[in-house]
């Protein structure tokens, strides 16, 4: 069956009575979203905070590649997986943007039997959270122009405006837009442009706040332009903005709860892009999720250059997280097309591919236990084209490097079929912690901390950026000295060219562009073509997908 069948097929418990018989939640403390969905109250989230913490591990990747790895697919089957060996689990995962719906990748509720379930409302609006954003997005760029528009007190710098505005959906005409047009009624002349909600600077603020008041005052940091002398900032909060846009969100701030197939709980909440913010689920969620139960897993975007390494970075410093341990998902198609295999040759048996592509997995595996200072567990989720030939060669490379490796086959068996995995997770987890490293020192200038994210963590031997490009760093090394830098830059390859597959060593890292995020905590570096608009395919998903006349949902992948 597709997934949307599996899910469509499974026998669901109401959400308020399975998290008063697993976790202990009282009804009181939920507001339901239909019989499956609840956000949880603020007040019971803050009354949780003299718990002790449960354990936490991160599950990440190889580099991606179209063959698919299945981060999110294998953080739910080993949550099932926890669960049914007696550890009380709770998963947290990032919330589904529409533009992927729509466009190519598809939905991220998991896989086969290795599912969150409602399928269709995570994938499809869920419980508004995204809409919400979007909203406090645009209601700021209102502001802006109508300022503006308004006789401009504030004497912003039109030519200097640095917020746009937001949809979710990928749709490229919108990346540059003209608005004004029309005279005087109509508002000031000037180019703008889109963005996609999960690349609003305000999903990455929600992604990092503490709470309401935290949440205010970061969205009051938001740096919108500059004034016509070109160096005096203008923020949200000389607008007036932030207290209207903290009220469009929140309920958004209240974190989702749901449940897998097997009636695990899963909060799922928050969905920044892993480049140009973190890539991970709210720190709100995992620090509540870190409170109801004994282990806690969670996810992070993209493969462990990009997702791992802001998470260790960005959301553990700012928030004093202690991940225990990191799971490193690959598949062995995967592995086989970063050693040059076409997408339609990744079936048949090739371990000279194989060989080729492990570089890119041992590049990860060097970085995480290295630089991240984690234990990790390679988990390689399970395809039936994998030959016994293939993955006994994969045993012995991934022994050699002094890492356990599980098959997994949660894909087609659910929890039962990571239970091996979740046995090495839980026993390395019990038995020796890991305490991380961070990649750079906070004390270090964001040159140099690009510098080491790019020479430690991708392999380059140097980062090339132009004049004005070193000057901004210089500038905001001194105004901001403890930001974290989050790197924006091609998922596909350590490098910044998607093309180089496997593992390149001494490539160059060419910085061409840096932005200020504010109110979300830090600067980001951005190094190649990076897409903040992302379009459509030229098949898009959306094609296939469709609702019968008794409201069935049909196509969602």
């Amino acid at each position: 069956m597709s997934d949307i069948d599996i899910a469509r097929a499974a026998s669901l418990e109401p959400i308020t009575t399975l998290a008063g018989e697993r976790l202990g939640i009282p009804a009181s403390a939920m507001d339901p979203y239909g019989h499956y969905k609840a956000k949880l109250s603020l007040d019971y989230i803050h009354a949780l905070e003299d718990r002790p913490d449960g354990k936490l591990i991160l599950v990440t990747a190889i580099s991606p590649t179209p063959a698919g790895e299945g981060k999110t697919t294998t953080t739910v089957g080993l949550g099932d997986a926890l669960n049914l060996i007696g550890k009380k689990t709770v998963i947290c995962l990032r919330e589904p943007s529409l533009g992927p719906c729509f466009g190519m990748k598809g939905g991220a509720a998991g896989g086969g039997y290795a599912q969150v379930v409602p399928m269709e409302d995570i994938n499809l609006h869920f419980t508004g959270d995204f809409h919400a954003i979007g909203v406090a997005h645009n209601l700021l760029a209102a502001l802006i122009d109508n300022h503006i528009t308004q006789g401009n007190a504030l004497q912003i710098d039109p030519r200097q405006i640095q917020w746009k505005r937001v949809v979710d959906m990928n749709d490229r005409a919108l990346r540059k837009i003209v608005i004004g047009l029309g005279g005087t009624p109509n508002g000031y002349l000037r180019e703008d442009g889109f963005d996609i909600v999960v690349a609003s600077e305000v999903m990455a603020i929600l992604c990092l706040a503490k709470g309401l008041k935290d949440l205010k005052e970061r969205l009051g940091r938001i740096i919108i332009g500059y004034q016509v002398d070109g160096k005096t900032p203008i923020y949200a909060r000389d607008l007036n903005a932030h207290g209207a846009m903290a009220a469009l969100l929140k309920d958004a701030i209240k974190p989702n709860l749901v449940q897998t197939l097997e009636k695990n709980l899963a909060l799922i909440h928050g969905g920044p892009f892993a480049n140009i913010a973190h890539g991970c689920n709210t720190v709100m969620a995992t620090r509540t999720a870190l409170k109801l139960a004994d282990y806690v897993v969670t996810e992070a975007g993209f493969g462990a250059d990009l997702g791992a390494e802001k998470f260790i970075d960005i959301k553990t410093r700012m928030a004093g997280l202690e991940p225990a341990a990191v799971v490193l998902v690959a598949t062995i198609r995967a592995l086989k097309y970063h050693g040059g295999v076409a997408k339609d040759q990744l079936n048949q048996e090739d371990l000279k591919a194989l060989k080729a592509g492990f570089s890119n997995l041992e590049k990860h595996v060097f970085n995480i236990k290295e630089h991240y200072g984690l234990p990790c567990t390679v988990a390689i989720n399970h395809f039936t084209f994998d030959t016994a030939a293939e993955i006994d060669w994969l045993f012995q490379a991934c022994e050699a490097l002094g890492v356990k490796v599980v098959v997994a086959k949660h894909w087609a068996e659910g929890g039962q079929g990571a239970l091996e995995l979740a046995k090495v997770v839980a026993s390395q987890v019990d038995a020796a912690p890991g305490q991380h490293r961070y990649v750079y020192d906070e004390n270090l200038p964001l040159w140099d901390k690009i510098h080491a994210i790019a020479t430690k963590i991708y392999g380059a031997s140097s980062i090339t950026a132009e004049v004005k490009v070193k000057k901004q760093l210089n500038l905001w090394s001194s105004q901001y000295p403890l930001y974290p830098v989050c790197m924006a830059k091609t998922q596909m390859s350590f490098s910044t060219d998607p093309l180089k597959l496997g593992a390149p060593k001494d490539h160059q890292v060419h910085i061409r562009e840096v932005r200020l995020a504010n109110g979300a905590g830090f600067v980001v570096a951005i190094a190649g073509d990076i897409m903040t608009m992302p379009g459509l395919p030229k098949i898009p998903a959306a094609e296939a997908i469709d609702v019968d006349d008794d409201g069935n949902i049909t196509g969602l992948f």
